[in-house]
């Protein structure tokens, strides 16, 4: 059963070491995301499952000890899911190397962790049926899902500007904030893609995985730097 959650953006800028001189212009980001991942453990979690979007559909999931690493985006720098001497498999992509970086920066130690990926254009209805599975995965599941909204908030943001970006930004970031699971599985799939959000299919996967529980949320970041909308929210 889900017992807690940690909703945070998934872009490789969140690592100091990536973002380089901007660094300090997600430096709220990034201590709204190490404040959600450090709140899991006070749900005293057997398993804690990382989801983030990928574009292969055909790797993971991702045991704990898998590897990634930030050398695409020009810096040599290797991550590890979670402490463990296996020896690596199928290299995380970048959402969950984000992920298993925060773990490392907040010293995850109060449970096992693996990692899913799901692929930008899983439809709806996959996703609350792999979050269901997720949460039979243990009698008490945490999960850390990584997601960023739309990618079209100005005129320079990757996608350029949509007029309909910061309206579907905003109905995300409440529905994160107030553990609308209703309002998060009926997000628009189709939008979502437009907007380039790739947080859509990792949220309804959260969506499914609170089915049957009555959870409480808390969005503890909301903002568009670079203008790609993230949120980082708390479930319990």
């Amino acid at each position: 059963m889900l017992v807690a959650a940690a909703v945070c953006p998934c872009p490789p800028l969140l690592v100091p070491e990536v973002a380089a001189g901007a660094a300090p212009e997600l430096d709220g980001a990034r201590a709204a995301c190490l404040d959600a991942v450090g709140r899991l453990a006070a749900a005293r979690p057997d398993l804690l499952i990382a989801v983030g979007p990928t574009d292969d559909p055909g790797q993971g999931p991702y045991p704990q000890g898998a590897t990634g690493s930030f050398r695409g985006f020009g810096v040599d720098l290797g991550v590890r899911l979670g402490a463990s001497d296996t020896e690596p498999g199928q290299e995380l992509p970048p959402s969950l190397s984000v992920a298993a970086w925060l773990l490392a920066r907040a010293e995850w130690m109060a449970a096992p962790v693996e990692a899913l990926g799901v692929t930008e254009t899983l439809a709806t209805d996959r996703c609350l049926a792999a979050g269901r599975q997720l949460a039979a995965r243990a009698e008490r599941v945490a999960l850390l899902v990584m997601g960023d909204g739309s990618a079209c908030r100005t005129l320079k943001a990757p996608g350029y500007l949509d007029d309909r970006a910061t309206g579907f930004d905003a109905d995300t970031a409440r529905a994160l904030g107030a553990a609308d699971t209703a309002a998060l599985k009926t997000l628009d799939a189709t939008l979502a893609y437009e907007l380039k959000a790739a947080g859509r299919a990792p949220w309804q996967v959260l969506a499914g995985a609170a089915e049957g529980t009555e959870p409480g949320g808390q969005l503890l970041y909301d903002d568009a730097p670079y203008g790609v909308g993230y949120s980082v929210a708390a479930w319990a």
